[in-house]
């Protein structure tokens, strides 16, 4: 097992730094979410399904935000074991490691008034030129071809 499947298993002592694990994961082979958007009533909801095995590091959160685990099991930031349903409540400048155990569906909610994808990202996320994924969790490989 390598040092990125142990972190995101849970058995580094240490946690590893959010930019070098988003380095390590650069290296293996990439992973496309599926992902779909929904905005009502100066809301927006993010669901994202991801496959057992699927590891992936989000950006920043600019605001106060709800994370759900729908459905699955998750590991978060490479200790906690989470099993939908659950709710948490996130903090400005959260940023999320997440490792599924099983198929997963995690989704967040926010408070804006974006009509678009890039206009919610714009405003709820950090801008961050070493993530994989653009707007709308679109790997960039993807957006480049």
């Amino acid at each position: 097992m390598n040092e990125v499947d142990q972190y995101l298993a849970g058995g580094l002592v240490d946690p590893m730094p959010m930019d070098r694990l988003k380095s390590e994961l650069c290296k293996l082979p990439q992973y496309q979410p599926e992902t779909k958007h929904y905005f009502h009533a100066g809301m927006y909801c993010r669901e994202v399904f991801r496959h057992a095995g699927v590891a992936l590091v989000g950006k920043v959160h600019k605001k106060e935000h709800f994370y759900v685990v729908a459905s699955g099991t998750i590991i978060l930031n490479g200790g906690r074991h989470i099993t939908g349903p659950a709710v948490l409540e996130c903090t400005p400048g959260t940023q999320r490691a997440v490792y599924s155990v099983t198929d997963a569906v995690c989704m967040t909610f926010h408070i804006t008034d974006a009509k678009t994808v890039e206009e919610a990202e714009k405003e709820l996320v950090e801008d961050d030129p070493m993530s994989m994924y653009g707007p709308g969790n679109m790997l960039k490989a993807l957006e480049a071809s």
